[in-house]
């Protein structure tokens, strides 16, 4: 009888892990971009109006505008996980000269914990090493195209990334302690004010094919497991080619590239 219950606990948990995989791989598909963002902004008139309109609100990727910033993508990751009966940590990413501008979660399984940072398109859930002495202090993910380092020491985590032909560059660190829910939405309504808010941003990844698609200040950066190349889009193309390349309505693009236009 206790062998029985055990086991089915165990199955329980398995199943509970492929439900986590799964709804990785569904966000997986939501392009990265501050488009919608940039409208949001525009027709609420204030930071915290703008944020509760966002579509991650409603939980349902199938109907979001397009798609979201690390906020976003976050916030839904985490809603989903809770509902799930989980209890992921909301974390704030920060950079040497800048604090509180990405955002990621922390996830305890089965004894383990991990990282999720779909605003970083790391849609695999990544084991954050015990730091030392207790364990290696660092794990390494061999993702495609970007690989990824983990570290953590003490009450911090490192994240990051790379190439195979490239060293290593130092992403984003994070408390591991994390923020609650109040703090994160605070630091989510600040973000409508940074500089990323002047200019289109638009990050895509092709899973199946192991390409990133990157878009900023009129660059195209290509990426896979070869290398990265960067290309210039023709202004009268830009429309097309960036509602192709990032599954975004034609509609959004150019309204939000107008916003844009007229405000900077």
């Amino acid at each position: 009888m206790e062998n029985g219950i055990l086991c089915a606990l165990k199955f329980g948990w398995k199943n509970m892990w492929a439900k986590v995989l799964s709804l990785c791989d569904t966000l997986s598909n939501v392009t990265y971009e501050n488009l919608t963002k940039i409208i949001r902004y525009s027709e609420a008139g204030s930071a915290d109006k703008a944020r509760l309109a966002d579509d991650s609100f409603q939980n349902n990727v199938d109907h979001w505008m397009g798609g979201g910033t690390c906020f976003s993508m976050t916030w839904h990751l985490f809603q989903e996980l809770k509902m799930m009966g989980l209890s992921p940590r909301l974390l704030m990413g920060h950079k040497r000269k800048e604090k509180n501008i990405h955002c990621a979660l922390r996830l305890p399984y089965e004894g383990k914990e991990y990282l999720l940072d779909p605003g970083y398109l790391i849609f695999d859930p990544l084991e954050i090493p015990d730091a030392l002495p207790f364990g290696p202090g660092f794990l390494f993910f061999p993702l495609i195209p970007n690989c990824v380092r983990v570290e953590r020491e003490n009450k911090h985590i490192s994240l990051l990334t790379g190439s195979m032909s490239a060293p290593l560059k130092l992403r984003f660190e994070f408390d591991f302690d994390g923020v609650d829910e109040k703090e994160f939405q605070l630091h989510w309504s600040e973000s409508f004010g940074r500089e990323m808010m002047t200019y289109p941003v638009l990050n895509r990844l092709d899973r199946v094919n192991g390409i990133q698609y990157y878009y900023q200040k009129g660059n195209l950066v290509l990426r896979d497991q070869n290398g990265s190349r960067i290309e210039r889009i023709a202004e009268e193309n830009k429309v097309t080619v960036l509602s192709s390349l990032f599954r975004l309505p034609s509609e959004t693009v150019e309204r939000a590239l107008g916003i844009l236009n007229k405000t900077f």
